[in-house]
């Protein structure tokens, strides 16, 4: 079986699990709220180390882009080319030294950052195949194109952001920017005279441009949104959407790239300067958010908190309303019943408070008042009992008593008739007669003892030591077995005679009793240094080790008489009187195998020997005070 837990160890493991819930509760909210302030801060991070790198090698393709196509119809020299490919270069190490400095980056991101870095590598080979002559201008602006659409691929990706209007605002902006995109595609593939496939591929940019503009700015909000409304109602804007009328038409209108190249740089700034907007939106928002979660983690600690201290002080409130119905229940059954019980036996009158215990559960006193109701009846049942035991020791003590007188008066005819006996037969039956009449009065005075009275039986002066043995051994039914050896000559005080003669001869009694017919029955006597020592030795059967504690213990400390306990009655007798003396009996084993009483005396009731006289003194019987 497990060990036991208090009261309050179970009362705190019943709360713990509500608190630790509450506590882990807390802890998430706090960890949600401020990953989102957190994610909110790191989209200004990303702008820095990816976005703004990124739109800035866009342009430096755009550029690379519309220089090679110029190569390409011979409208532009190497040099120029060699120099734009350099700040190209310049723009990509830039781009991937700020992008490998981002490390708390998502899986998404980082596999898109590999894309670009993948496209940007090609750069060389594109390269190549202008300078070897392996590549048209179609296919040189469809493979600058693949790898600014990577680039694009990216801004979408970092642009993703738990904030929905910034996101939305970002995606927007994006879109924008990716029409700027489509414009400088369009200039590099119309400069100059065109082919059927180019103006195919240039009608599809344009549809496409014209479609992002005008879904992007029903999307945007007022403050992006002006910039771009004016950009779009511009002049020069309105004079580049005639020009792509007529390229689409098959013809080459002059000015074309002038004006391609003014609306991208617009576009440009425009985009750039929505990009900052969207870009400070977020510490605010970030701050904002920050705010909250420090204010909903506060919040949410101290009800935690208030939980806890609430819940701990009703734990500590209801366990010491327990501990108190403890204490006060071990009190019932430790303190307050055996004082009552021992009250009760001494015959006083005992009362007995309620038991009470100041609770605010109404099942703690409920329990308290049936421990009270408990404590009432144990009280009634221990009141009865003693009532009862009173009730028996009257009995008891009346009908001794009644029959003390009976065979009083028996003993006086019996001695009437020894005296005028003559018939020695006669004579000896007249004999057995009294000395069965002398057990049946110890008996008889057994019965009072056992009722808590004194018996009546005393001396006037003391006794020898002797003759109290040897008067002990005639009220024994084996007489004949019994061995009185000479003692000293000390005596007994007259007030104990009798309870000692009752006292030995009961030890007599059950060592007769306890031991074979033929073996004998020694009594011994001696003075010792606190008193004098009588020995009733034995050589019967013995007793165990564990039987001679029991009835040492009998013996030491007086039980109360138990009416089922009835074949121990001469133990009883013997405790009874050995307390009454402070006479000290002790059982111990005999070494012929049988069992030895002791019984110490105490000083205080032994005498010196009589002493001696010169003038013989006619001898005076011994007087005995009897009182029935």
């Amino acid at each position: 079986m497990g060990r036991s837990r208090t009261i309050r160890m179970k009362i705190i493991g019943l709360l713990l699990v509500p608190l630790t819930s509450m506590v882990v509760l807390w802890g998430v909210i706090t960890a949600v709220t401020a990953t989102e302030s957190l994610e909110l801060r790191e989209y200004k991070t990303l702008w820095t180390n990816l976005r703004l790198p990124a739109y800035k090698l866009i342009s430096e393709i755009q550029r690379e882009r519309l220089v090679s196509a110029k190569l390409l119809r011979n409208s532009e020299s190497k040099s120029a080319v060699n120099a734009q490919r350099t700040r190209t270069d310049a723009a990509r190490d830039a781009f991937k030294q700020l992008s490998s400095q981002s490390k708390d980056r998502s899986e998404e991101i980082r596999t898109q950052v590999d894309a670009v870095n993948t496209q940007l590598d090609r750069l060389d080979a594109i390269r190549g195949e202008i300078d070897t002559g392996l590549s048209d201008r179609l296919h040189t602006v469809e493979a600058y194109s693949a790898v600014v659409d990577t680039l694009f691929g990216l801004h979408k990706r970092v642009a993703l952001i738990d904030d929905i209007p910034i996101y939305e605002q970002s995606r927007v902006v994006i879109d924008m920017g990716y029409a700027k995109e489509l414009l400088t595609r369009e200039a590099a593939v119309a400069f100059g005279p065109t082919t059927t496939a180019e103006r195919r591929l240039f009608t599809q940019l344009a549809g496409n441009r014209r479609f992002l503009v005008n879904q992007s700015l029903g999307e945007l909000d007022p403050v992006l949104r002006d910039p771009q409304v004016a950009l779009i109602t511009s002049p020069a804007y309105q004079r580049m959407r005639m020009m792509e009328d007529q390229i689409v038409a098959g013809q080459a209108p002059r000015g074309w790239l002038g004006t391609t190249e003014a609306l991208a740089k617009s576009f440009q700034e425009a985009q750039m300067q929505a990009s900052t907007v969207l870009n400070g939106r977020a510490d605010p928002i970030a701050d904002q958010v920050l705010s909250r979660a420090l204010l909903l983690a506060g919040t949410a600690l101290g009800l935690v908190i208030l939980s806890i201290g609430f819940s701990l002080r009703m734990g500590n409130r209801l366990s010491k309303e327990l501990g108190a119905l403890r204490m006060a229940a071990l009190e019932v059954a430790q303190e307050r019943l055996p004082r009552v019980v021992a009250k009760l036996r001494k015959g006083e009158t005992v009362e007995v408070p309620e038991l009470s215990v100041a609770s605010t559960t109404v099942e703690i006193d409920d329990v308290g008042q049936a421990f009270s109701t408990v404590q009432q009846t144990a009280v009634e049942a221990a009141v009865g009992q003693a009532q009862l035991s009173e009730g028996v020791g009257h009995v008891f003590r009346n009908l001794a008593r009644r029959s003390q007188t009976l065979l009083h008066r028996q003993r006086i005819q019996l001695q009437d008739m020894q005296h005028r006996a003559t018939d020695p037969d006669a004579l000896d039956d007249l004999f057995k007669l009294d000395h069965l009449t002398t057990r049946m009065r110890r008996h008889a005075e057994g019965l009072i003892i056992l009722s808590g009275a004194t018996p009546g039986r005393g001396w006037s002066r003391p006794v020898p030591m002797l003759d109290v043995a040897r008067g002990a051994s005639a009220e024994v039914e084996d007489y004949q077995r019994v061995t009185v050896e000479p003692m000293s000559g000390q005596r007994l005080a007259g007030p104990v005679v009798g309870d000692v003669i009752h006292l030995i001869a009961e030890l007599i009694e059950n060592a007769t009793v306890y031991s074979p017919a033929h073996t004998p029955v020694f009594v011994r006597g001696e003075v010792a240094a606190r008193g004098f020592v009588f020995e009733v030795e034995d050589r019967g059967f013995g007793l165990s080790a564990e039987e001679l504690a029991e009835f040492n213990e009998r013996l030491a400390s007086p039980p109360e008489f138990d009416l089922a306990d009835s074949d121990r009655l001469g133990l009883f007798v013997v405790s009874r009187l050995a307390a009454r003396h402070d006479i000290r009996v002790t059982l111990r084993g005999s070494p012929y195998g049988g069992t030895t009483a002791i019984v110490l005396i105490p000083e205080e009731h032994v005498a010196e020997p009589e002493p001696e006289t010169h003038v013989t003194e006619p001898a005076r019987p011994m007087r005995v005070v009897r009182s029935e």
